[in-house]
């Protein structure tokens, strides 16, 4: 048998690839709720416009990439946004008829199903999933550790109503999402917490480029956790960004970096932050979520500014995969936002993680879907293992909110490895805070999401960075500058 840890776009795309092939999906939650995926507003990128071209969509996703990007990577998925909507669309997926246009996209691109596109998307990918025959579905389903022992995959372990349980395995797809509720301010569901990554680093995997984390500058700032989001849509449509004096203070369509580094540089001196879409015609229509959202704070956005401020949203990083999802591990894979395939570089280009998740949850569907039964599975005998629990996690915010956020220091950086070194080797949300603290640390620029006060220049040559569990651990990593 082949599994599938994660519900998301990425997971239920990848477990439909593989039919007639048997595989099990297990997610903590249900296929109709907990991925982050069903929280996508704004839409999927492809060059489906009358006047765009596929060239013209690989070129910006290079320039918001700043540097970072695979060629390769990004020319392949990119090339694939035509045939993923047309795909979706026989799922069952009904698009709206006006393509949206979002921060750093030189054409209207953006399908979208209102504002409500990831959950439209989801909901038609589980119907799918629940219909088919080839598919197992474990809900309410924890991953709690992978069986490497030779250094290539033969199992997992899963906990269900508390009971610990071994499953061998001949594939495994990490499609578990990011880490983005590590932070205080996330617009990610209270379970991305990096789990995935960490199941995949204590396996033995390399994991790459953990410090870039994309910030969506227009979080609904009105208390609450997970927080709301007003999508990148609505700027497109002509809402514009003010301070309490009315005036605009950044070009709302600029790279999602740079928006909410602005954002970020006018809260810090004093000022409040609102978006003013009062100009747009028709908002409780066009964006109904955003407006019942906004509504229940006690905002009309029809005729009140809209408060916000920057929130934890994607993360560029994650388990490194080439074109196929494969790991550095035999027979693991990984897809979505919790592998890193080289397509985002240093900084996402808006509505291209729905795209990246469809068509890398295919590609290592398939790739599963071929490889061949193990001998080792019918005969390992059931190890034992201890899972590694969050049991940290207000520290853990506090830290990574405080020191990894939209700016970075040496002395913040080092203040965290500091902190979650002692923490990391029995809690995994931890180990991936801690693993991005260092690569942000050896990182000595300023790069997309990735910005250093103390080095706020770019470096000459754009280089990758990786780390692996031993080198997280390592005493060179847990150095802390005198």
């Amino acid at each position: 048998m082949k599994h599938i840890i994660g519900a998301g776009l990425a997971g239920l795309t990848a477990a439909l690839a593989m039919a007639p092939e048997p595989v099990t999906i297990i997610t903590a939650g249900t296929l109709e709720n907990g991925a982050a995926s069903l929280w996508s507003q704004g839409g999927i990128a492809a060059a489906i416009g009358p006047n765009d071209s596929i060239q013209s969509h690989i070129d910006d996703t290079i320039a918001a990439g700043d540097g970072l990007c695979d060629i390769d990577a990004v020319t392949r998925i990119i090339s694939q946004g035509p045939e993923t909507i047309a795909a979706l669309r026989r799922l069952g997926v009904t698009f709206d008829a006006n393509l949206g246009l979002e921060a750093a996209h030189t054409h209207r691109r953006i399908a979208h199903v209102r504002d409500r596109t990831g959950l439209a998307i989801t909901a038609a990918l589980a119907r799918a999933v629940r219909a088919a025959p080839h598919v197992t579905i474990r809900e309410h389903t924890i991953a709690t550790g992978l069986h490497a022992p030779n250094g290539c995959i033969e199992g997992l372990w899963i906990t269900h109503n508390a009971t610990p349980t071994y499953l061998p395995s001949d594939a495994i797809l990490i499609a578990t999402g990011g880490l983005g509720a590590l932070y205080h301010h996330t617009s990610n569901p209270a379970g991305a917490t990096g789990t995935g990554l960490a199941l995949a680093a204590r396996a033995g995997a390399v994991l790459r480029d953990l410090e870039f984390i994309q910030f969506h500058p227009t979080g609904l700032d009105t208390g609450l956790s997970p927080m709301p989001l007003i999508s990148e849509a609505v700027r497109g449509e002509g809402a514009i960004l003010i301070d309490e004096a009315g005036q605009r203070f950044t070009p709302e369509l600029a790279p999602r970096d740079a928006v909410s580094r602005a954002v970020f540089h006018h809260l810090a001196n004093g000022h409040r932050v609102a978006l003013n879409a009062t100009r747009i015609a028709d908002f409780a229509t066009r964006f109904p979520t955003i407006d019942a959202a906004c509504k229940a704070a006690g905002i009309d956005p029809a005729t009140t500014p809209i408060p916000i401020r920057p929130v934890a949203h994607y993360h560029m990083g994650g388990i490194a995969t080439d074109a196929h999802g494969h790991t550095s591990i035999p027979r693991l894979f990984a897809a979505g936002e919790a592998a890193c395939t080289g397509l985002h570089g240093a900084n996402r280009l808006a509505s291209n993680s729905l795209l990246e998740a469809y068509v890398t949850g295919h590609a290592a569907g398939r790739a599963m879907a071929h490889l061949p039964a193990t001998t080792a599975t019918a005969t390992t005998t059931t190890p034992t293992t201890a899972p590694h629990p969050t049991t940290n996690l207000a520290l853990i915010r506090d830290l990574v909110s405080r020191h990894l956020g939209v700016l970075r220091t040496e002395t913040g950086l080092a203040t965290i490895i500091a902190a979650l070194t002692p923490h990391a080797p029995t809690d995994d949300a931890a180990l991936i805070a801690l693993m991005a603290a260092i690569t942000a640390r050896a990182r000595t620029e300023s790069r997309g999401a990735h910005s250093r006060t103390d080095h706020p220049a770019k470096a000459a040559t754009a280089t990758q960075s990786t780390i692996t569990l031993a080198t997280a651990l390592a005493p060179q990593s847990r150095r802390i500058a005198a």
